[in-house]
């Protein structure tokens, strides 16, 4: 049973929602701006709130997170689990993937599992896409087949996973344009994770991601990750450096207190965006790597970045058997591809669109 409901989360009459067993599955995102509350309060203050679920470090912490959830047995006579988090528009997101995780867990339930709501919010990356659709046998756990960057809501994402694993238990969306709170705030001012801190982290991310499963760093461990990459071993130089139209690149050191290359000066380059261009994060990381692949022995695309890629034409491409407008080519073809299959579960008016 799926549903999707234009009215706020207070506002619903679900016996559920109202005396039963309830769990919220959240990050810091679920503050209510109106009410100066956390969307566990609600239930709390019903006096009907089981458990939450949370990232299991600080909010703001130099490394990456997870949301705590151990297994079925954590959710078992619950009659409600509500989550909401502030999706960034990549697959690769962990707390993302979280909920996936967690949808996985409500299936293999059957019918003991209990109704799930998932409270949405606005994308920030946008409706533009970028990418392939994950393949079927070399991904990420708990990453459905969707492209690197989807264009969709967390709601909208929710959907197409209910459908992909074939779920029986109750699905409710509530619209991200029900509540004044979800459209108050821009989606970035409060960080949806400490890797994603600011407006621009989540163009970036697309590719970006994928370097933290190289030896170059994003430098996760910064203030300004996704946009500074480098490395130790890294000697900065613009000499035939792939920078797109619409973007700056500069030399720069930093230096992470988390991660790779932890306490050690790494060296490399800014990616600026200029304003009022489109940014394909995706294919300038692969002529980045490509082009890094070329100069220094010391870079390694490791496994985990192929699944993350779970793409074997854009794997070919880093290790130089194809050209870059066959890479461009490639792109072309399977984001067409990914906009038809993303269009089945749009909830809102507006649809996923390639860049110009």
């Amino acid at each position: 049973m799926f549903s999707f409901r234009t009215t706020p989360l207070e506002d619903q009459t679900d016996k559920a929602l109202l005396h039963g067993q309830v769990a919220c599955f959240c990050t810091q995102n679920c503050w209510d701006t109106f009410r100066g509350r956390y969307m566990y309060q609600l239930f709390a203050e019903r006096g009907n709130l089981k458990e939450v679920f949370k990232p299991r470090s600080s909010e703001l912490t130099p490394g990456t997170n997870h949301i705590e959830l151990e297994s079925t047995a954590q959710l078992a006579g619950l009659s409600a689990v509500v989550v909401e988090i502030q999706d960034v528009g990549s697959r690769y997101f962990n707390f993302t993937k979280d909920v996936f995780r967690l949808m996985s867990m409500l299936s293999s339930m059957g019918d003991g599992a209990p109704a799930l709501y998932v409270a949405d919010h606005i994308n920030p990356a946008g409706r533009f896409v970028e990418g392939s659709i994950a393949q079927e046998d070399n991904r990420e756990d708990f990453t459905p087949k969707i492209a690197h960057r989807h264009g969709l809501t967390l709601g909208e994402l929710c959907l197409l996973y209910y459908n992909e694993i074939g779920a029986r238990f109750p699905l409710h969306i509530i619209s991200a344009q029900a509540s004044a709170s979800t459209t108050h705030l821009l989606p970035w001012t409060i960080a949806p994770a400490s890797d994603i801190p600011g407006m621009f982290t989540s163009l970036m991310y697309s590719g970006g991601g994928l370097w933290n499963n190289t030896s170059i760093t994003p430098a996760i461990g910064t203030s300004r990750p996704y946009e500074y990459i480098g490395a130790p071993f890294i000697k900065p130089t613009m000499d035939n450096l792939p920078v797109p139209e619409g973007v700056l690149m500069r030399n720069c050191t930093f230096t992470p207190a988390a991660g790779r290359y932890e306490g050690q000066q790494c060296f490399g380059y800014q990616i600026m965006l200029l304003p009022g261009y489109e940014y394909h994060s995706l294919l300038h990381t692969m002529q980045l790597m490509r082009y890094f692949a070329g100069r220094y022995s010391q870079f390694e695309v490791y496994a985990d970045c192929y699944r993350k890629l779970s793409d074997p034409v854009m794997a070919e491409y880093i290790s130089g058997e194809l050209s870059t407008e066959e890479l461009r080519e490639h792109i072309k073809t399977e984001e067409q591809k990914w906009i038809r299959k993303a269009k089945r579960f749009c909830l809102y008016d507006d649809q996923p669109i390639r860049m110009k």
